[in-house]
Formats: structure tokens, sequence, C-alpha cells
């Protein structure tokens, strides 16, 4: 299905390449339901028909049997290719199965209608908009670089949508080719204005906001509320963090709230939390293989992400998890403040912070936790095809690095995960402390109103076309989180403890809704003097 949705993209491209020239209002129109439609479709796809065959009496066990199938290919995935057992049989069953599922299942073609713009506007109140991001390669142009980005968008009122032009792809060609783009001093480059961040390979420096968002303030007069869904590299910017002056960010001016697609406005994620209870993973010791693990010398980590690597090639898998000092007093603290405000809380330490705990979640009948809270390391190796330096595999090396699967490129590392990471032997029926985000799409915490990944690089991915990120986000959204915070970067430990502990007091002590809490947690640690490197990692989407 993802290969014929792409013939979709040569079809948008040709129309949003005439909308530049021409600005019909008709096409407009079109080119926006069309992104309504198309823009995660996979993804809504495979939601809707989890929901509708668990609902479905007749077709909720074979709905089962295929999760089976696919928990187990998951496990093989992990394995080197040598070790693995079955996999061609398990996909061949997995896949018609599949295919029988959504034939069967009552009521889907309904589900995947269309929705208008009309319909989006009609969801708007006043002082309120919905901004569809769009990239397309210019029609009629052999240039590998003629990527243009641009903006649909709706307010009340309107007769139509309005389509605003607004940069080509190399004008972010320092972001996307730089090889330090995570790194503080180029992160704070992007968000200050000391350094005037992004660089167009052909013109004067510009700002981010000069970029990305002047060309829209023109057509936003009077709107405080804008619910936008990010496209291509916009997946990997936090538009709240960009300056507009040297005391102004977008998020002082704007209420910015990030969905997969605005069509979420007219059909919203509804989550259903059974309980007010949480689960929490810190303090996670990455070496543990016993019960007494607190007894071991540890090594600690400046950052969630950080290797200790044996060799200089950052590719190499002999490095080692370090321990995250810091994510020690972030789950004390942000148990303390679920307990007072009535949480239910379970606070997995050491060696409980074990991925076969994680994976329990949401089983035999009992319901995903209304939290989830993950302090710990997380990685995203991009696609190795895409490499200057290809990277050399054998069949005995494990995946995490190498797979074509970028679900698999991208996961979290739970207690005992060093081992499986230097290619060590997992016992059988163990579980290697690697949790992919292909494993994680496989479960069910469709009663989880909140998963908080406070670890490196998790909102990081493969971007495929109008699907966007193929990562531990989608990973997340498949198994039905309705809100994920997540980082962009090697975001530092000890900040990233502050900022979580002070997004929980606002949510929980001070009544404000997630989006807010966030919000006014970011801004909270800007105004005590921290850089955007330290604070600006971490972005909220629903």
């Amino acid at each position: 299905m993802n290969l014929y949705l792409n013939k979709f993209l040569q079809f948008q491209s040709q129309t949003l390449s005439f909308t530049q020239n021409y600005q019909s209002e008709v096409i407009t129109s079109v080119c926006y339901e069309n992104t309504l439609f198309y823009k995660g479709f996979l993804l809504q796809a495979v939601n809707k028909i989890r929901r509708m065959a668990l609902s479905d009496s007749n077709v909720a066990e074979k709905y089962n049997l295929l999760k089976s199938f696919e928990r187990r290919l998951a496990s093989e995935y992990t394995k080197p290719i040598v070790e693995r057992k079955g996999v061609k049989e398990l996909e061949e069953k997995a896949n018609t199965l599949e295919k029988e599922i959504a034939r069967t299942v009552a009521g889907i073609g309904e589900a995947m209608r269309q929705i208008t713009w009309k319909e989006v506007q009609t969801s708007l109140k006043e002082g309120e908009a919905a901004l569809e991001f769009v990239h397309f390669r210019k029609s009629a142009s052999n240039r590998e670089d003629s990527i243009l980005y641009s903006a649909l968008l709706v307010m009340p009122g309107t007769e139509h949508p309005l389509f605003v032009g607004m940069f080509e792809e190399k004008s972010l060609d320092s972001l996307l080719l730089s090889r330090n783009g995570r790194k503080a001093d180029y992160v704070n480059g992007l968000y200050t204005l000391d350094d005037r961040g992004a660089i167009a390979m052909e013109a004067p420096k510009r700002t981010l906001y000069e970029i990305l968002w002047k060309p829209l303030e023109k057509v936003l007069d009077g709107v405080k509320t804008i619910y936008y869904s990010p496209c291509g590299l916009l997946h990997r910017i936090n538009l709240d963090a960009i300056p507009i002056s040297e005391t102004e960010t977008i998020a002082d001016r704007y209420k910015l709230i990030e969905l997969n697609s605005t069509r979420q406005l007219v059909i919203p994620t509804n989550i259903k939390t059974a309980h007010n209870d949480a689960v929490v993973y810190g303090a996670i010791q990455y070496d543990a293989q016993r019960n007494d693990i607190q007894s071991e010398p540890m090594i600690a980590s400046r950052a969630r992400g950080e290797f200790e690597f044996q060799s200089l090639d950052s590719t190499a898998k002999t490095g080692s998890w370090k321990f995250l000092p810091w994510t020690e007093s972030e789950v004390s603290n942000i148990e303390k403040i679920m307990q007072v405000a009535g949480v239910l809380v379970q606070l997995n330490k050491s060696g409980n912070a074990s991925e076969l705990s994680f994976k329990n979640l949401g089983t035999n009948s009992s319901p995903s936790p209304r939290i989830l809270h993950i302090a710990t390391h997380g990685y995203f190796f991009p696609d190795p095809k895409q490499l200057p330096d290809k990277i050399q595999t054998n069949e005995r090396e494990s995946v995490f690095k190498s797979s074509d699967h970028p679900m698999l490129r991208s996961g979290l590392i739970f207690s005992g995960g060093n081992s499986a990471w230097q290619g060590k032997l997992t016992p059988e029926g163990m579980e290697d402390g690697v949790l992919t985000a292909y494993e994680i799409s496989q479960l069910n915490l469709s009663n989880t109103e909140l998963v908080v990944l406070s670890a490196c690089e998790t909102g990081l991915g493969d971007i495929q076309g109008n699907e966007g990120v193929y990562g531990l986000q989608r990973a997340f959204k498949i198994a039905g989180v309705k809100y994920i915070i997540m980082s962009l970067w090697q975001v530092p430990d000890k900040q990233t403890s502050m900022l979580m502990t002070t997004f929980y007091k606002k949510w929980l002590e001070d009544k404000l809704s997630i989006p807010d809490a966030f919000h006014a947690a970011q801004k909270a640690l800007r105004e005590q003097g921290f850089d955007p490197h330290q604070w600006a990692g971490f972005v909220l989407i629903e």
C-alpha cells in the first residue's frame, strides 16, 4: 500500500506546483482535502482496523492471532540473520491474515471516508487556524534539490483554504547535512539570534524564523491558536522554540498544537482511561544481570543517548550505555508529585525496569496505564543505504543499526540492554533489554493518555513521504497513545530531569492541560536562563 500511495505523491506535486504558480481557489481546496486523506493514511488505517477489529466479535480472534504472529516476528527480527527461525513462514501467515481482516472488518469503508476542508473549518473557533505543511518536488524541474515547502491554511470565515509558498528545502541544508546537528553548539546556533541559524547554500544567512515562519505571518492576523501538521524536515524542528527576537519565541506569540493531521480536529483521538495510574521507569542499570545491581559501581552519563565507545567509529556496536544519575531524582520527584495528585504509581528502577515488564503492559485483559514515563537512553540510526560511508554488515550482526526496517533502528534501552547491544547472545525465552519501535507497535496501549519519552532522539526516524516519521512516535501511535512527549536531539541529563519535574507540577498540581503544562515548563526553563539545547529538545505531539 505504501508503494501504491507513492504514486499519489507525483500527482500531488503536479497539483501543488500548479497552485504555486496560479493560486487557484478550486485547486487549493483539492490540495487541502487530498492532504487530509493521504497524510498518515497508513497509520490511520492501521489504527482504525485495530479498533474496529477488537470491537467486532467475529474478527477479534483473528486480530489477536495476527498480533501473536507479529510479536513473534518482532522477536525474530532483533536476532542476527543466521539465528532467525521461521521468519518467512510467519510473514506469509501475517500478511494473509492481515488482508483477510482488512477485507472483512465491518464499517472500515465509512471509517476511512474523505474529510472535507469545510469540516475542519467548522471545528475551529474564532482566533484558531488549521495548518497543513506540504512539501513537493517542483514540476518540470530535473534538479535534485528542487523541493518546495508550502502551507495550506484554513480559518473561520475563509471562503477557501489559503496557499502560502514558503521556502526551498536547500534553505535548510545546514540542518539536513550537518554532521554535528544534535550537538549543543549547533542546536544553540539554530534557536538563538547570536548565530543566525539555518544557512541557505547560495544566499546570505537567514534565521529559522525568516525561513519558516515569516512568510505565514501576513495571513495570521488575529490568530492565537494554530493546529498544525508538519512534513519533511519540519518533523525535526521545534517550531515553539524558534526565536522572533532576543526575548520572544514563536510560542510566546502563538499557541501551537502539533497533530499528525488536522483531520484529527474532525475525528479526534479518544482515550478511555480505565484508572488514574502511572508506570514510571528510571535509574536503570544497563549492565544489570542479577539482583544485587545496586552494589555495583555505575559509570555516569551526561546525555540520554551517549555511548562509551571503544572506537572512533560512531556506528560501532561495541559501545555501552552508561547509567543516567539524574533519572534517579527525576523519577523519585515525579512519583511524589503523582502520589500527591492521587495518581497510583508503579515505579520500576534498576533491574525491575525490564523490557518484559514493559511488554506486559495492557496484556491479560488489564488496561494500559493512563501515564507512561520512561527516563532512559533512546537511539535512532539513519538508513544505512543513505549514509556516505556504507555500513558493512554480516549475517551474525544484530539489526539495531543496520536494518532496512526503520522501526528496528529506533528504540529504548531497558535493564541489561548492554549485552545484546554489544552483540552477545540472549538466552532463549529471555528479553534482550533493547525495545525496538517495531516491538512497541505490537502493544495495546489504547488506555494510555500520555507517554513521556525522557530520552535522546526519541522523535527521530526515517521520514517517508506523507507517512511522516517511522520511529518511536509512530510506534506509540499505532499502539493507541493520545499524547507523546519526545526529543529531537541528545538531551542533557540534568536539565531534562528539571524539565520533566516542572511539567508534572504544572499538569497535576496546577491543573493545566497537557499542552499548556508542557509549553509552560519549557518557558520556565528558558526564563531561568538555560540555552535552547537544554530545554528545546522536547516536542509534544497529539
